[in-house]
């Protein structure tokens, strides 16, 4: 074979085997679209960027041909890299990594305070049984309707650890159903708060809390931890890395453990979660009818879970005789931080003087708790 005869073959099989502009579909060019828009979101708009940044290259990877990145396996070959990165999101793994930094960052001082913020951060997760209940009437499984009704809680590890043990099938839409809508609270909350409630609830001014101990501290997560076991064992797979890191954090002597899990270990896992979520978005599985189905009951849990913790907060707001602000029950869906900052938002736009970021923390962390505890009830009924 002469040399000419060599690179006319090569090129060849180049462009029919290895050129990834040979393998675009339609599909492929939606889902870059839908990934530029998203960069915006992050980047233009700053609405979540440590989420959507990571997702939306995902999904620009996992929409390219012939990458490899997503290859399985085999004898002669080994698996491409995101293969490998999503081992520990399809099988669990990451979650509980993740809550460990989420409770090294989490003070629990405004929960601890007002203790009625737990009933706030109950009533947020209504939206996660109707959302259930939804699915089993469009035809779901159980197992699928339980792993789809936890996107109502706002809690993104927790619906990936849940569908992982009951649903592992649908993992990926649920992943990416879940994280795209605690990026986008700002855009969702706002609009149901402001249905329910009316300009001068909003500005309602609440007391100053008062000061937790370091005692207290340091007692709530071990307390908890005990409970939640006791009365819902499954429950503990993410109350338990939670209440580590948030008792690495108040100890007081464990001061570079907290830091790791707040910094390394959380920004890790999370760059690693994200990335596999949004890689998991392929077009044949984004634009399928079982995927909008979830995208869609995954909006409807969301939005009946804010809807129910603005009117358990009114129901709050008259025992009170008008002491609680009604929206920061809404922050009692499990997007922590971003719920309760949509809260400060809209109570300072309608009164500048009006701080409510503390308080709705109570609920906004209660939430956390409770979307895990509504898992561990679940999977212990339906494993």
């Amino acid at each position: 074979m002469g040399f000419a005869e060599f690179l006319n073959n090569g090129v060849q099989n180049y462009l029919a085997n290895y050129l990834g502009l040979t393998g675009v579909t339609w599909g492929n060019l939606a889902m870059f679209l839908i990934a530029a828009i998203l960069l915006y979101l992050g980047i233009g708009r700053k609405f979540e960027p440590l989420l959507l940044v990571p997702i939306a290259t995902g999904m620009i990877l996992g929409n390219v041909p012939l990458t490899g990145l997503q290859r399985e396996p085999t004898a002669s070959l080994f698996g491409g890299l995101l293969y490998y990165l999503g081992f520990g999101t399809w099988n669990g793994i990451y979650p509980p990594l993740i809550f460990v930094g989420i409770g090294a960052l989490t003070d629990f001082a405004p929960l601890i305070a007002n203790p009625v913020s737990f009933l706030m951060g109950a009533a947020a997760q209504f939206g996660i049984f109707t959302s259930f209940l939804g699915a089993l009437l469009l035809g779901f499984t159980p197992q699928q309707a339980a792993g789809i009704g936890i996107i109502g809680g706002a809690d993104g590890p927790t619906a990936i650890y849940t569908s992982s043990i009951l649903s592992p099938e649908i993992v990926a839409p649920i992943a990416v159903a879940a994280y795209s809508y605690i990026a986008l609270v700002p855009m969702i909350q706002p609009p149901v708060i402001k249905l329910l409630t009316t300009k001068e609830e909003r500005a309602i001014m609440m007391e100053q809390l008062r000061p937790v101990s370091r005692t207290q501290k340091i007692l709530f997560p071990i307390v908890v931890l005990i409970v939640c076991g006791l009365l819902v064992p499954n429950s503990i797979s993410l109350v338990g890395p939670f209440m580590l890191g948030n008792l690495l954090r108040e100890s007081g002597v464990t001061n570079r453990l907290a830091k790791v899990a707040e910094t390394a270990i959380l920004d890790t896992v999370t760059i690693f979660l994200m990335l596999t979520v949004g890689a998991s978005a392929s077009a044949e599985r984004f634009f399928s009818l079982e995927f909008i189905s979830i995208l869609l009951l995954g909006l409807a849990a969301f939005i009946v879970s804010t809807a129910a913790g603005v009117l358990f907060g009114k129901v709050m707001k008259i025992l009170s005789k008008g002491k609680i602000n009604p929206i920061i029950g809404a922050a009692g869906v499990s997007a922590v931080p971003e719920a309760a900052r949509c809260s400060q938002h809209l109570g300072q736009e309608a009164n500048p003087r009006n701080f409510l970021l503390l308080h709705a923390m109570g609920p906004n962390v209660a939430g956390v708790i409770g979307s895990a505890v509504a898992a561990g009830v679940l999977i212990s009924m339906l494993q």
